[in-house]
């Protein structure tokens, strides 16, 4: 990775909420389990900190403002954003894997991602018409919300009691803020093609973390991260990152849901909203 001995730096796991973030951590965690021998099962979903990290979680943020997030505004929260992220490079023995939902876009004039600790990134998208049902479900709210708030630009989260606000931007916004120039550090992934062949397209990914595991390896850690391992895992003792709210986390893990669950106006209205983007990636219906 990188070419050095001990690269160090972020890598990104970056893409709009509910668009197969956790399923890739958890497929990156499982490979380098297997290949460094540690063929316990499937990796821990309430685990995964062990490996990869967040960078919107409180602490860091409350140590450096000195005071409690309640207390904190956005402005402080953007003003040591980066000084956090550096952080975060600084205490990894190697290369940290940080997930994120942030557009690659300017926030109170700091951009959300700092480029001076970042090794690179994964960007998955989604079709957004899979991407509004599985959006309404997790924040429990109708799929015409969900529409509305994919189609905010600028769209923000709230500051919680233990995290900082992410900038999502509108869902065409963040999906053009990573790819719109072809990057050789970001290594851009869809959903469909993940769950389609993901033999290949995980591949791909090792590849390009220069990871050389063999097809047996590869196909191990694919078929630990299947979408029924990490939902029996959640019916079993639960997902810690599951919004209150939302009846499960991992709820079906399917492409072209929207065929049979959107209306006609709502195919329209998402659309309407996203068609440039929809165009680029094959997603016009």
């Amino acid at each position: 990775m990188g070419g050095k001995e001990n690269p160090k730096g972020i890598i990104w796991l970056a893409s709009y909420p509910k668009s197969g973030n956790t399923w890739t951590r958890n497929f990156l965690h499982n490979l380098i389990n297997v290949m460094s021998g540690e063929d316990a099962g499937s990796q821990d979903i309430n685990r995964m900190n062990q490996m990869s990290t967040w960078e919107i979680a409180g602490k860091s943020y409350e140590e450096l403002l000195e005071k409690p997030l309640a207390e904190c505004s956005r402005e402080e929260v953007a003003s040591v954003r980066h000084q956090v992220q550096a952080e975060i490079a600084d205490t990894a023995s190697g290369l940290a894997f940080v997930k994120t939902h942030h557009a690659l876009v300017m926030d109170r004039k700091q951009p959300t991602i700092n480029f001076d600790v970042t090794s690179g990134a994964i960007y998955i998208v989604r079709n957004p018409l899979d991407v509004a049902i599985s959006f309404s479900h997790h924040m429990s709210c109708s799929i015409d919300k969900a529409i509305d708030q994919m189609a905010m630009e600028g769209l923000e989260t709230p500051i919680g009691i233990k995290t900082v606000y992410e900038v999502y931007g509108s869902w065409s916004e963040h999906v053009e803020s990573w790819t719109r120039k072809p990057h050789r550090t970001i290594y851009v992934m869809k959903y469909e093609d993940m769950l389609t062949d993901p033999g290949k397209f995980f591949g791909g990914l090792a590849k390009h973390l220069l990871l050389k595991p063999t097809a047996s390896q590869l196909a191990k850690a694919v078929e630990l991260s299947s979408f029924e391992n990490l939902e029996k895992q959640e019916s079993e003792a639960g997902f810690k990152e599951k919004p209150e709210k939302a009846a499960k986390f991992f709820r079906s893990g399917r492409s072209d849901q929207w065929r049979d669950e959107l209306t006609s106006k709502q195919i329209d209205r998402i659309v309407k909203d996203h068609h440039v983007q929809m165009e680029r990636f094959g997603y016009q219906p």
